[in-house]
């Protein structure tokens, strides 16, 4: 079970973009695509077909997993996730500090 999934709420705890929130748009093996996190410069070229106009762009990269950390709305800080098994053999992901369930 991954730590980390998709539209869960994360803060950068690495990195240029440091101390910022976001919500994970994809998961990609050991790297993330975090909204609004890690944005770069990109030249795109026109395509008519496809509607597009040339220019500048702004588009997010992935960012490492290791520099993320999944945000804990009750005490407003980065939490570590665990895995708990619940009697009816579910697996729960919970914040190791408080042990609530993650996205509840």
């Amino acid at each position: 079970m991954r730590k980390i999934k998709k539209n869960d709420d994360v803060i950068i705890i690495a990195g240029k973009d440091k101390g910022s929130r976001g919500k994970v748009l994809r998961v990609l093996d050991d790297r993330l695509l975090v909204s609004g996190v890690n944005m770069v410069k990109k030249h795109q070229k026109p395509n008519p077909v496809k509607g597009l106009t040339g220019g500048v762009v702004a588009v997010e990269t992935s960012i490492h997993a290791s520099n993320v950390a999944v945000y804990n709305a009750i005490s407003k800080k980065a939490d570590r996730v665990g895995v708990k098994m619940l009697e009816d053999g579910r697996k729960m992901r919970v914040f190791k500090s408080s042990g609530d369930v993650v996205g509840a």
